[in-house]
């Protein structure tokens, strides 16, 4: 979790595959600790097709199957079919020429916002907005809480807190 929090969490995120990914896994992560999730995240990586929206998108029923037989991953038919149905949305918006990262990025108009650092809510007006969003658009395991998380991990929000090193470094 340290080498986590150092050298990723924060880091503000411009690649919407990147994006997507772990937004995915964030949902994965919803009723349990999210060191759960980052322990198994190989293996996720290597289950999803290198969270690959276009591959992912083309998984059917005998790939649901197979990822429920995987004890390298949290085995939930509903997150991982939630996965594959929102790998169909990335790859519908890049068709309508929506770009998953602009999407991302739109709620705080692609800077981040920055938390006082001295207290950290589970969720905020911010992500309750992007949760409506996501939700508007079909995705799953996006509410508040869920979406804030993604965006803290992600930079968009920088909740490093007051005198941690990496306050400064990732506001940018």
């Amino acid at each position: 979790m340290i080498a986590y929090h150092d050298e990723e969490w924060g880091v503000p995120e411009r690649d919407s595959r990147a994006l997507w990914e772990k937004l995915m896994l964030d949902g994965f992560q919803a009723g349990l600790a999210w060191i759960t999730v980052l322990r198994k995240r190989d293996a996720f990586r290597k289950a999803f097709a290198g969270f690959e929206p276009a591959k992912v998108a083309r998984f059917g029923e005998k790939d649901v199957l197979r990822l429920l037989d995987d004890a390298g991953i949290i085995r939930s038919r509903a997150k991982i079919e939630a996965t594959i149905a929102g790998a169909r949305i990335y790859r519908d918006m890049l068709e309508r020429g929506e770009d998953f990262a602009t999407l991302s990025w739109s709620f705080t108009d692609g800077k981040v916002s920055k938390g006082d650092g001295r207290s950290f809510p589970a969720y905020t007006e911010l992500s309750e907005r992007a949760s409506k969003e996501l939700k508007r658009r079909g995705f799953k395991f996006v509410g508040p809480t869920i979406v804030y998380a993604w965006m803290q991990a992600v930079g968009i929000v920088n909740d490093h807190a007051v005198g941690c090193f990496r306050r400064a470094a990732v506001h940018r």
